[in-house]
């Protein structure tokens, strides 16, 4: 008659051994391993054939503690998609509002130095940010609200 296996000599899984490698890299990071006990320990843990041989590598060891995750901050999402439609916009809305900036300042300078208010020819230049805008309000590049 076949004897049953006892506990300690039933084979381990590779999701065994990760279980056990986490317990030795948090021990590792609380200080109760050095450098050198943690790697001879993960070598021996993936040589592991049986749950005696795991235990064998924790049992001078506490009970690893919970740790409470801390909370993450919710992000907001962004103003353009993370997706190359997002990428261009957000590239033509910096090209094209830099320009008009830049167009803005330009006129401000000429009106001032003539001494009188000159033809705003700059408003021109918001014709691209109307478009973009327009690309937007139809979901091009906008990020998907969940």
């Amino acid at each position: 008659m076949n004897e049953p296996v006892r506990p300690q000599d039933m084979r381990v899984s590779d999701a065994d051994r990760t279980v056990v490698g986490r317990h030795l890299q948090w021990a590792q990071g609380e200080g109760l391993l050095d450098l050198d006990e943690f790697d001879e320990r993960s070598r021996q843990l993936w040589a592991a054939k049986t749950r005696g041989d795991l235990a064998h590598l924790v049992r001078d060891l506490p009970e690893r503690r919970a740790t409470t995750p801390a909370p993450v901050a919710r992000q907001r999402p962004g103003v353009f998609s993370d997706t190359g439609g997002g990428t261009a916009m957000k590239v033509l809305t910096i090209i094209f509002t830099s320009i008009m900036v830049l167009n803005v300042v330009i006129w401000g300078l000429v009106s001032v130095t003539n001494g009188e208010s000159v033809y705003p020819w700059f408003v021109w230049n918001l014709l691209p940010l109307v478009v973009l805008g327009v690309l937007y309000s139809f979901g091009i590049g906008r990020p998907r609200r969940d």
